[in-house]
C-alpha cells in the first residue's frame, strides 16, 4: 500500500463516543453499517484495537465472557490485549461483524438500552432462544440481522 492509502490510528479511526459509528477521515460519521464492502475491508486490514473493543464492549453492555463466545475466542485473548495493541485480522473481522450488527440494531431500535435488551431476550422467531446466542458465526448473525430488518418492516419478531 502506498503510504497515501496506509491507515493510523489517527485517521482511520472509530469515534470514541460512539463505537459503532466510524469516522471517515472526512467530515462525517457514518453508521458502520453503511459502510460498504471495501470500507469494511479497510478497516480489517488496519486491525481493531483493544481500545476500540473496551468502548464497544460497554456501548453494547457486554462482558468479557460473552465477547468471547461471540468471536469463539477465548476471553484472555480479549483481555490480555492493552491499549492500542491491535487484534489479528480474523478477530477484526468477528468484532467488526459484530459492531456492524450492534450498529444496524440501534438504527432500527433507536434506543440503545431497548436494543441491548432485545439481544437477550428470548425471541419466539428463534425458537425462544435469545438472539445474542447466535451471534458467533456469519449466518447467526445474518439471522439476526434478517430479524432486525423485519423489526425495522413492523413484522413481529
Amino acid at each position: 500500500m502506498s503510504g497515501e492509502n496506509q491507515h493510523t490510528d489517527n485517521n482511520l479511526s472509530f469515534v470514541s463516543e460512539a463505537p459503532t459509528q466510524y469516522y471517515t477521515g472526512i467530515d462525517a460519521q457514518m453508521p458502520i453499517h453503511s459502510l460498504t464492502s471495501i470500507q469494511k475491508m479497510d478497516i480489517v486490514e488496519n486491525r481493531i484495537s483493544k481500545n476500540y473493543l473496551v468502548l464497544f464492549k460497554k456501548l453494547a453492555n457486554l462482558d468479557y465472557d460473552a465477547l468471547a463466545l461471540a468471536l469463539s475466542v477465548t476471553r484472555a485473548t480479549l483481555i490480555n490485549k492493552k491499549g492500542s495493541e491491535k487484534f489479528s485480522d480474523t478477530i477484526s473481522e468477528k468484532i467488526l461483524a459484530l459492531a456492524d450488527l450492534y450498529s444496524f440494531g440501534y438504527e432500527v431500535f433507536e434506543e440503545k438500552e431497548k436494543f441491548n435488551q432485545w439481544m437477550f431476550f428470548p425471541n419466539q422467531a428463534l425458537g425462544g432462544k435469545v438472539p445474542f446466542d447466535f451471534t458467533s458465526n456469519q449466518y447467526g448473525r445474518e439471522e439476526i440481522h434478517n430479524l432486525i430488518g423485519r423489526v425495522a418492516y413492523g413484522v413481529y419478531s
